[in-house]
Parts: C-alpha cells; structure tokens; sequence
C-alpha cells in the first residue's frame, strides 16, 4: 500500500480543500436536482392594501430622501438579494404631479405597465413617452431614461425588471444622466405612432433583432385586440385568449429576457393545470378569480399582482359571470434561448 493511501481521508480532504478543490462526490445530490426547485413560493401582493402605504410615504418622503419611491414585491423565498421571482422583480411606483424622477440607464431591461393616474410620461432616448392607464411602456437595457408628471392626481405603475437575472450573471452596469431630465430629440410617441397599425411599419427605422422599437403599447389598441377575438377564438385550455407584445421587427418578445402578454379569462373559466420552467409575475388588470398554485390558492382582484415560482403546477379559474384581464411577464425568453424551456400539463 502506498504511503498516500495509508493517511486518513480526513488528512486529504483537509488538504484539497486547502488547495481550492472539492470532492464532487459529497455534492452529486445537490448539484443535479431530478427537477427545479424553487426558492420563491406563490405569493399574491394586494393593490387595495398596498396603495395607502403608496399614497403615505409620497407624501412623507421628498425627492431628495427617496429619488424613486418604489414599494419593491418581495418574495417570501427570495429576500436576500431582494426578488419577486427567480429571475425576475416587480415592483409598485408612484409619482405625484410637479414631480421628476433623475434620468439614468442600467442594463437591466424594464418596462412600466400603467396602473392609475393621468399626464406623466417618461423619456426614453429622447422620446416623451405618455402614459394611460393599461399602458406597457419599455425601457429596454441601457437605455436613458426619466419621469415627469404635469397632471393631477398620484400616477402609479408596475415596474418590471429582469435585474436578478442581470445581477446573477454578474453583467450589471449603472449610470446616472449628467442633467436631471433629458431634452426631447424626437416627437412625443413617435415609436408607437410608427408601428401601430402592425403589419405596416416603416422601412427607414434600422432593423432591432435584441428589442422592440416601440416605446408605448397603447392600452387602447391592446384592448381591441383582445375584444375583437374573445368572443370567436379558441384560445388557450392553459391560459385562455392570451396575446404577446411582440416586437414588430422579429415576431418575438420585446426584449431577450422577458416575454409580456395579456390575457383575458372568459366568464365561468375552469382552466387546466401545467408547469413550466420559466417563473411568471401577474398583474390583475380587470375581473377576479383565482390561480390554484400546487396547494395554495390565491384569491386575486382588479390591481393585485401575483408570482408563480418556476416549474409549479398552476391553474387559473374565473368563476365569475364577468371577463377577467391579466398582464403577465416571464424569463421564457432567456431559458429558451439557452435551450433550458421546458413544459408540460399536470394531470
């Protein structure tokens, strides 16, 4: 027997350790799950009991104390770094009239989806881009970007960003605009006046394969499109008459990492179940219902949003005599460009 062989294990595993390695023998069962598992569990957060809490600290808190006042959708699993699902965050903002918000870009992609309120707009790039409530307004990855609101009344959106996938990929970057507000270098909503009537777009704007060109997905021409098929498509067993905001350039989603849709669950919905790989995060527009999430129910109404961890077997169910319309977004883009997507229907 050779000498090495003659020491004790604990001497060896002593030693690599010291040496910066590991034996891959102690960790095999942690390393390859037979399926994900996910540190976020189903959650929903209540608009009609969040808003007060909005409405108090923009009154208490000044620009100079609270530069974005932002209620930030924690998920119970995820809060240390703080998260709404694996890859993604949601959160609920607000700005009250007179109000600016300092210009600055990160690489993190993001979007606001419109929840109340008049006569705020962002700039993106140079573009004024109005918001409505309904309103999915883009701020794809390093893009300059600030607020304004000129009306009356607060103005509140969903703000939804793919940060905890950009931070996990230690890809993260952050620069603050040399001045407050961008001056406009173009028209006000020229990206969406553009694009709008879908299948004409013009030939002069360069070509975006990585994000749609569009600055405003007006809620007034989403709400078209779903009223003109809802009562003949057949829709989807899963999530009934869904749409995706695509980019006009590809077909695709808006942007590499997260794919936004809309979907409206008909009166006496019964949905069934499935499961997927990519983590998803609702916002209720209009209507109720529930989503029946592995052994949690969770009870939702107009303006709460609620996140469904990666891989748990979900239905949704409107039992109602009415419509109910929810925005979601999802990390399905990325998993599918790196060939992770997977999905299947529960029994």
């Amino acid at each position: 027997m050779t000498a090495s062989r003659s020491r004790p294990d604990t001497d060896h595993y002593a030693e690599i350790e010291e040496l910066g390695a590991s034996p891959l023998w102690r960790y095999y069962g942690a390393i390859f799950d037979s399926e994900p598992r996910s540190r976020a569990v189903p959650y929903l957060w209540g608009y009609q009991r969040l808003r007060p809490h909005m409405l108090h600290f923009a009154d208490a808190l000044s620009l100079e104390e609270a530069e974005r006042r932002v209620l930030m959708l924690v998920n119970p699993g995820m809060t240390e770094p703080p998260a709404t699902v694996n890859n993604l965050y949601a959160g609920i903002q607000i700005i009250l009239p007179g109000e600016t918000a300092q210009a600055h870009r990160h690489t993190a992609n993001a979007f606001r989806f419109i929840i109340e309120g008049e006569g705020a707009y962002t700039t993106v790039d140079g573009e004024r881009v109005h918001m409505h409530p309904g309103d999915l307004l883009l701020t794809p990855g390093w893009h300059w970007h600030d607020h304004y609101h000129e009306g009356d009344g607060p103005m509140m959106w969903l703000d939804g960003l793919d940060y905890p996938l950009t931070n996990a990929m230690e890809a993260g970057f952050f620069e603050l605009y040399g001045q407050r507000l961008q001056k406009p270098a173009t028209p006000d909503d020229l990206s969406s006046r553009q694009f709008i009537h879908g299948r004409l777009n013009p030939t002069w704007v360069p070509r975006n394969p990585v994000n749609s060109p569009i600055g405003n997905y007006p809620w007034t021409e989403t709400e078209r499109a779903l009223t003109s098929i809802s009562d003949d498509a057949t829709g989807s067993l899963y999530d009934g008459i869904m749409l995706e905001y695509t980019n006009p350039h590809t077909g695709g989603p808006v942007m590499p990492t997260m794919s936004c849709r809309i979907s409206r669950l008909p009166a006496r919905f019964d949905g069934r179940a499935h499961q997927h790989t990519s983590s998803t995060i609702y916002h209720v527009v209009a209507g109720e219902g529930r989503t029946e999430v592995g052994g949690t129910v969770l009870q939702w109404g107009p303006k709460d949003v609620f996140a469904i961890p990666a891989w748990a077997p979900h239905r949704h169910v409107n039992a109602s005599t009415g419509d109910a319309t929810l925005m979601s977004y999802t990390d399905e883009p990325a998993q599918r460009a790196l060939g992770f997507y997977r999905e299947r229907p529960v029994d």
